[in-house]
């Protein structure tokens, strides 16, 4: 690792000591980026004046760096694949790309990365491009404040913002994502970071990783994404203070888990959701100082789950905290506010003097007839709900949190 690191640093010293500036543009010396490109060698700057730009497919494979002044527009035509990275240590910023192909076999990006490393796409705006940006295969890459808009109204016409397949150590960083499949997109991708984008009225998933492990997701927003955010079959994700927000629908969550282990979910809040979490097959899982407000459900947690500690969060204002389609109860609660909580705290310790039961008969009988949601905040419905707080009958014994919070926590 140490060798690598200090080969890459020799790497970037030679070539500054031999690198020269290629002007594109009206008046310039070169008026074609792809020239440009030929009579570079690694080491070089080109730097790209404001104008429109039709080359088809530029393919870097050279260490070179690109800027564009005033975002010059690089057309794809709706023919082509923008630009094509195939080269170590590329920068691309401050360019406009537009327009790029479409094809149903081949995932045609507006910049594709290929197998290589050390590559920064940094401050560009990319519009109508069927993914916009698209790593594979790569390393140490960064993605960094770009702007990604599309159109797309079908999730079988449309690509991803970010696309990322069988890399390592990436850091996805303040991006703007909006109107693609899934906005970030995660497959085989391990020990990299994702951290203040924004990805919001994408037509699937605002983000969605499979088989990607050891990664981070830190202070992203999510809204009103067709079905919120995914994470499947992956283990050890840490997901902190991000925001999942107004993703509603007959198959939407806030967060779906799905065979995910050994993770944590800490300092996220949940709001307007059809559910928060839903988890189906998860274990070891810490979640921790979360707030899950005004959804329909704050979590459904299936009898599949196992293991996993809900503690310390808020649930407040939420059409039903908890559901959950067994019987037997394998995970815990402990220190949560319930804002349907009654009881008394005699000691004034902040912690309820009686236990809660978070999970109602009515949620247990919409998860098995959801028709049954017809009958909500009927009169029939609250007595069945206070008779079963009185004596505990259909719901779980031991679904309980035996030290519900009195006030809520500050998250």
């Amino acid at each position: 690792m140490h060798r690598f690191k200090h080969t890459a640093v020799l790497f970037i010293l030679l070539f500054q000591m031999q690198a020269k500036q290629l002007l594109v543009g009206k008046g310039k010396p070169f008026i074609s980026i792809k020239h440009a490109v030929e009579q570079s060698v690694s080491g070089d700057s080109i730097i790209v004046f404001e104008g429109i730009y039709k080359e088809g497919n530029i393919v870097i494979d050279k260490s070179i760096k690109l800027f564009g002044k005033n975002y010059p527009l690089i057309d794809g035509e709706k023919k082509y694949e923008v630009f094509s990275i195939k080269a170590p240590y590329v920068s691309i910023d401050g360019f406009k790309v537009y327009r790029s192909g479409y094809a149903t076999l081949n995932d045609i990006g507006g910049i594709k990365i290929y197998d290589t490393h050390h590559v920064t796409i940094s401050n560009n705006v990319l519009d109508d491009n069927f993914f916009g940006i698209y790593v594979q295969f790569s390393k140490y890459c960064l993605i960094k404040n770009n702007k990604l808009t599309a159109y797309g109204e079908e999730e079988q016409k449309i690509g991803n913002g970010i696309h990322c397949w069988k890399s390592d150590s990436l850091q996805i960083t303040g991006n703007y994502i909006n109107g693609h499949r899934d906005g970030i997109y995660f497959e085989f991708v391990t020990n990299s970071v994702i951290w203040r984008n924004i990805s919001l009225n994408n037509v699937r998933y605002g983000l969605h990783f499979m088989f990607s492990h050891n990664d981070s997701y830190i202070s992203n927003v999510f809204k009103n994404n067709g079905a919120g955010v995914a994470v499947m079959f992956t283990h050890k994700v840490k997901m902190f203070h991000n925001i999942f927000e107004e993703n509603w629908g007959d198959a939407a969550y806030g967060l779906l888990l799905k065979e995910i282990s050994d993770s944590y979910i800490i300092g996220n809040k949940f709001r307007k959701n059809t559910s928060g979490i839903y988890m189906e097959g998860t274990n070891r899982i810490k979640v921790e100082k979360n707030e899950f407000k005004s959804n329909g459900w704050g979590m459904k947690i299936q009898a599949s789950c196992m293991d996993n500690e809900i503690t310390k969060n808020n649930f407040i204002g939420n059409t039903f905290d908890i559901s959950t389609n067994g019987s037997l109860v394998l995970n815990t609660f402990n220190y949560n506010y319930w804002d349907k909580y009654e009881g008394y705290d005699l000691n004034k310790d902040n912690i309820g003097d009686v236990p809660f039961h978070p999970l109602s008969i009515f949620s247990i009988i919409v998860e098995k007839n959801p028709p049954a949601m017809l009958l909500f905040r009927s009169f029939m419905i609250t007595l069945l709900d206070k008779s079963e707080k009185i004596m505990p009958s259909l719901t779980p014994e031991n679904f309980i949190d035996n030290h519900p919070l009195m006030h809520s926590l500050k998250i």
